[in-house]
């Protein structure tokens, strides 16, 4: 089958499909790379491939956030080899909580909320999830709760700088020609 510039409604298809691969691609090579580097301390990550997640809500849905993030942190936890390990658990509930708040706030407030701040909402999610799967399934101790100060205001500061990331990243694709009408070239940058 092949695609043609006649159908309008086919390429728009074909090019969701391509765009969410890439952004699966590269946030699970993020995933990967930013496990690979050292934490400041455990379960601190800078959530870099959230820029991703980011990308798919804003261009596209809530639907494609969901595909991109779930994806992630199972083809994530396929490459590093710690599927159904305590850290999967972790980073699962951390997308999950985030991914919601994200796609929750994005329909509620529509237009009104923009990368940074979903960025922000979903980093405090990610906070959030993380800490209580922590005590649901590692440390029953009431201390760990302690650390939440500590973990919102590392996870704020990230999705600040993740949700900048995300917003010029966003605004780099939507001047790619695939995302021009057909026919149509896409605006110059100043």
């Amino acid at each position: 089958m092949t695609s043609s510039a006649i159908d309008p409604d086919e390429l728009a298809r074909c090019r969701r499909r391509v765009f969410l691969a890439l952004f699966t691609a590269l946030a699970v090579a993020l995933h990967t790379l930013e496990f690979l580097l050292p934490a400041p301390a455990p379960w601190f990550r800078f959530g870099f491939a959230n820029i991703l997640t980011l990308c798919a809500l804003f261009l596209f849905d809530g639907r494609a956030a969901w595909t991109v993030s779930l994806t992630r942190v199972v083809v994530g936890s396929l490459v590093l080899g710690n599927l159904f390990a305590p850290g999967f658990f972790l980073s699962l509930a951390g997308a999950v909580a985030a991914t919601a708040l994200m796609t929750g706030a994005r329909a509620l407030a529509g237009g009104r909320l923009g990368p940074v701040g979903a960025s922000a909402l979903g980093a405090v999610g990610h906070a959030l999830g993380q800490i209580l799967v922590a005590w649901l399934l590692l440390v029953r101790h009431d201390g760990l709760w302690l650390l939440l100060p500590f973990f919102l205001l590392f996870s704020l500061l990230t999705g600040l700088i993740n949700g900048f990331a995300a917003a010029a990243l966003i605004d780099v694709v939507r001047g790619h020609r695939a995302f021009s009408p057909a026919g149509e070239a896409p605006e110059a940058p100043p």
